[in-house]
């Protein structure tokens, strides 16, 4: 090896290494890897931690409470970035390695960027079987960290101190690609991390990264054009790729221009504002009337940044059978889908390009015209289900337009599985761009709370938002893990936590009923428990308390409305709880294809059956 070297353990070069890579936010240099979120066991506390202690000052330690959700709020970093920069989750060897799997899996259906490092057993063996090693009697490579293998876009054992020169720049492409975005997994054997060796120092030169925008192959372009062209119902759906190419104006922009209707996705809800003139609603599953009528009118549907998940497409039966589909989309694998015309490339500058194509062309302005009045009736609607009422028990849609009310613009609103989801997604008026994030890609609970602690991190310097993050979580996910709390008060990160208590996992317990099951282990009044007439109910504010945020318990909307002016006011995590109905819900008018049992002793399952039935022979089978 010629030239000069710096002789460092594997460890130490690694995190000098992420030290020195940088990006640009907004025209300001900052580092590519904001932070590391660490629990220390013996598999990376003796040599990485060593590593981390001694760049604290570039390179910030966090310390988490669970490897889940730790990794969780590294996601929620990313989305609060837009992809711009990267949280490090570092865990060590056996159950702490394999609690961060879930958080992989997170990032990686919603193509988010987080590096994630895991201790690993003993390459030379000597040792072996060691503390929280699981041997495979067949292959004595294989440890917990291969389970990383099927969540990973980039995955890597380091076996000897030098690979690391070739790994970890492949690692930060794969994670800044717009195609490939994901999460990268780096296993660290415990007597790899120890060992010396001398690097050279070019290596750890300073680089600054920038996200690449790959431009579409004209020819698809011109197809594109053309074929836009015969449209006469068209819309736009917007995905999450749109933010995340921060093509949101150019988008909004085109599609005013063009006469063009936008309906968004859950990952693309927040590219533009809820009263855009082009806006007509979220569509599928959990849409709004308004982008529903709209597909199933559409002749020709250009998607942008979408990966057509089945509660955008409604299980594929929201369109007609001769509708045609545009997919312009980073990733080959997301454009072809469904025999789309697949225009391969970034979402802004595809769009800006697919606009200059146009010409002079635009649709008919009756046909915006019948989406504005199509998304003004949807408004009415959920006015109408969103008001305050005498009920005992505020619903869902109540207290979301409670909250939204509430929120500053540049507050973000977090939500996830269950329930909420459906109720945010429609329900929810974004007032400003880019503050909303509903994670729907993997429908991840646990999500919310970690999430909102990524956030807080996020909402601060080039790129920020600067407002507070609000997680909306029910009482199901929030005793699956709420720990964050305790970390946003220990760290001094603030967010406002809004739990509405319906008893259970009340939106399954819905879909349960609906395809015919009686209710069962769901509700707290339907499982096992020892008096199913009055169950034990946790008091969520004094559990909030004991972790040291502040706390409330609402006993009406008018209460949290209350409260939610308190807690922007205080100057630490603030929780709100608050009873809600488990059995109403903002209803929806798009179908989804659920296994139902082809045969039952129940006429309640039979009927159900029938039904899907029905809703499959309406499904467009890969065209």
């Amino acid at each position: 090896m010629t030239g000069a070297t710096i002789r460092l353990t594997m460890a130490q070069a690694l995190v000098r290494w992420l030290t020195q890579q940088f990006t640009e936010i907004d025209g300001v240099r900052v580092p590519l890897f904001a932070g590391v979120f660490g629990i220390f066991g013996h598999g990376n506390v003796t040599c990485l931690s060593e590593a981390l202690e001694a760049v604290q000052d570039r390179l910030p330690t966090w310390r988490g409470q669970n490897e889940q959700s730790m990794a969780l709020a590294a996601i929620g970093f990313a989305k609060g970035k837009l992809r711009r920069q990267i949280m490090v989750a570092t865990s060590s060897i056996g159950p702490g390695a394999l609690n961060m799997v879930t958080a992989a899996g997170t990032a990686h259906a919603n193509r988010l960027p987080l590096l994630l490092i895991a201790g690993d057993t003993f390459t030379n063996r000597l040792p072996d079987p060691v503390l929280q090693q699981v041997e495979h009697f067949g292959d004595p490579t294989v440890t917990v960290n291969d389970a990383f293998k099927a969540v990973t876009r980039y995955w890597d054992r380091i076996t000897h101190p030098a690979q690391i020169i070739s790994s970890l720049p492949q690692a930060v492409a794969a994670m800044l690609d717009p195609a490939d975005c994901g999460p990268a997994f780096l296993a660290l054997p415990q007597d790899t991390q120890e060992v010396a060796f001398d690097y050279p120092e070019v290596f750890f030169e300073p680089r600054t990264w920038a996200i690449p925008r790959p431009r579409s192959d004209r020819q698809k372009l011109a197809e594109a054009a053309t074929l836009l062209k015969t449209a006469k119902r068209p819309i736009l759906i917007s995905g999450g790729g749109v933010r995340y190419s921060l093509a949101g104006n150019v988008v909004a922009d085109f599609a005013v221009k063009r006469g063009i209707p936008i309906v968004e996705t859950i990952a693309g809800k927040g590219a533009v504002t809820h009263y855009h003139p082009a806006h007509a609603g979220p569509i599928g599953i959990i849409g709004s009337t308004s982008a529903n009528a709209l597909a199933a009118e559409a002749d020709v549907i250009l998607a942008v940044g979408t990966r057509l998940q089945d509660f955008t497409t409604g299980s594929w039966t929201a369109f007609s059978a001769d509708a045609r589909f545009i997919s312009i989309n980073a990733a080959r694998f997301d454009a072809v889908k469904h025999r789309a015309l697949a225009v391969v490339g970034d979402a802004r500058e595809t769009i800006e390009e697919l606009d200059a194509a146009l010409g002079a062309w635009r649709v008919d302005p009756a046909h915006m015209a019948r989406a504005q009045m199509l998304f003004r009736e949807w408004d009415v609607l959920l006015e109408s289900l969103q008001a305050p009422s005498n009920a005992p028990v505020p619903t869902y849609a109540q207290i979301v337009q409670a909250v939204n009310a509430s929120a500053g613009e540049k507050d973000t609103l977090i939500s996830a599985a269950g329930g909420l989801p459906g109720e945010v997604a429609k329900g929810w008026r974004v007032k400003a761009p880019n503050t909303f994030d509903l994670e729907f890609g993997f429908s991840c609970m646990g999500y919310e709370v970690a999430a909102g602690w990524g956030h807080a991190m996020a909402n601060s310097g080039p790129g920020g938002l600067g407002g507070t993050p609000i997680v909306m979580v029910g009482d199901g996910t929030y005793l699956m893990m709420n720990s964050d709390i305790y970390s946003t008060v220990l760290s001094g990160h603030k967010m406002i936590v809004v739990v509405c208590d319906n008893g259970g996992f009340a939106v399954i317990n819905r879909l349960q009923q609906f395809k015919g099951v009686p209710g069962f282990n769901n509700l707290l009044t339907d499982c096992r428990v020892q008096n199913r007439d009055n169950p034990l109910h946790v008091d969520f504010a004094k559990h909030a308390e004991s972790m040291g945020a502040a706390a409330r318990h609402c006993e009406s909307l008018a209460d949290l409305v209350a409260a939610l002016e308190w807690a922007k006011g205080n100057d630490r995590t603030t929780v709100l709880s608050i009873v809600s109905d488990a059995y109403s819900w903002v209803p929806g008018d798009a179908d989804w294809d659920v296994g139902v049992p082809q045969i039952s002793s129940r006429e309640t399952v039979r009927s159900a059956r029938r039904q899907q039935d029905e809703i499959r022979a309406k499904q467009r089978i890969g065209v």
